[in-house]
């Protein structure tokens, strides 16, 4: 991962492969295969990264993310092509290491892996890990993971995973050091840990006002400082919800029901108020965190993101199996034709206004 500066801007798409298996919707099988088209034409139209999250539930397709995107590999140039996030807390990073390793060689060096504990845990029972373990687990992997990445043979004690004698890890990436990031939807320790790691960060943001993210991205920058590393060398992202077309009131009406459809299903689930018209409006205002509109306006609202958190990368996510592919490919070619262009402009005048 080439380092940023407070200037730029990377944006791209974050996704996890929303289906809807039986009753005629989207299978598994044809989400999978959209994947590959989504993946090629935002490399097509100038985007810098697709991100796909791991699940393992029925209304998502995505629950090995790095040979979704080895699908796309062979047929992209420049995207960067990364998870949002691996569940390491009920995985191995051996293979995890493993396999997005295999994707580097593949996309002659484009892979990422942004770690995080996920947003579901469902994948705790699947994979016989106890949740009374859930932080012992993720920061116990995660320090597994990064003395992978930084060495090739490798020793480990043991503790949740079985120890490790003096072994080598293959195949090595091609990227040294593979990029990891730190996937968090909000957590004053995870901002820490990644500060302390001096590792590029990616904060969750699904509602409210972004700006309330500050900050945590003061702590982690704070945590760097402490560290040694240089906080000018940090990377900063965002995952947000949104949706592109024509007119901006055009984009709220056709977004507003699949969203809510979405939002009231794992309300359900977790016991959230329901989600109404003027919840929705009320975020996808100027400062708030949805990025609903038509590309003047989401432009401008990114710009915004950041100047108040000071980022480096903005991820749209617009994936719900009962929004026809042709609107999900539409915003990614205008996100990437239109919205993309506008921001690197204003961007770079202000550049220009601050060094005149």
């Amino acid at each position: 991962m080439n380092s940023q500066t407070n200037n730029t801007m990377e944006i791209g798409i974050s996704t996890f492969l929303h289906a809807s298996p039986g009753n005629g919707g989207v299978s598994h099988a044809e989400r999978l295969r959209q994947a590959t088209e989504e993946i090629q034409l935002a490399d097509q139209v100038g985007l810098d990264v697709y991100a796909i999250g791991e699940h393992h539930r029925s209304d998502y397709t995505s629950s090995a993310p790095a040979v979704i995107l080895a699908s796309a590999a062979a047929t992209t140039k420049r995207i960067r092509l990364s998870s949002a996030v691996t569940v390491l807390s009920s995985d191995d990073p051996v293979r995890v290491y493993q396999d997005f390793a295999t994707l580097d060689g593949l996309s002659n060096g484009r892979a990422e892996i942004m770690a995080g504990r996920g947003s579901f845990i469902e994948s705790f029972p699947l994979f016989g890990y106890d949740l009374n373990n859930y932080e012992e687990l993720f920061e116990e992997k995660l320090e597994l993971l990064l003395k992978i990445r930084a060495s090739e043979k490798v020793s480990w004690p043991g503790g949740h995973r079985p120890a490790i004698k003096n072994m080598g890890i293959y195949p090595r990436s091609q990227q040294e050091p593979l990029p990891v990031w730190i996937g968090t939807g909000g957590s004053p320790d995870s901002a820490v840990r990644a500060g302390t790691l001096g590792l590029p960060i990616v904060f969750s943001i699904l509602g409210g006002m972004p700006e309330k993210f500050a900050p945590l991205v003061q702590l982690y920058k704070e945590a760097a400082v402490r560290a040694g590393h240089d906080p000018n060398k940090l990377s900063i992202a965002t995952h947000s919800h949104g949706f592109l077309s024509d007119t901006t009131q055009k984009a709220a009406d056709r977004y507003f029901p699949v969203m809510a459809a979405q939002m009231n299903q794992i309300g359900q689930e977790r016991g959230w108020q329901r989600y109404t018209r003027d919840t929705y409006d009320a975020t996808s205002s100027l400062r708030g965190a949805l990025y609903v509109g038509d590309p003047e306006y989401v432009a401008e609202k990114i710009v915004l993101l950041k100047k108040n958190l000071g980022l480096t990368r903005f991820m749209m996510y617009n994936d719900f199996s009962t929004l026809p592919h042709r609107d999900l490919l539409r915003t990614i070619e205008l996100l990437g034709t239109k919205v993309a262009p506008i921001v690197r402009k204003e961007l770079a005048r202000q550049t220009s206004d601050r060094n005149d």
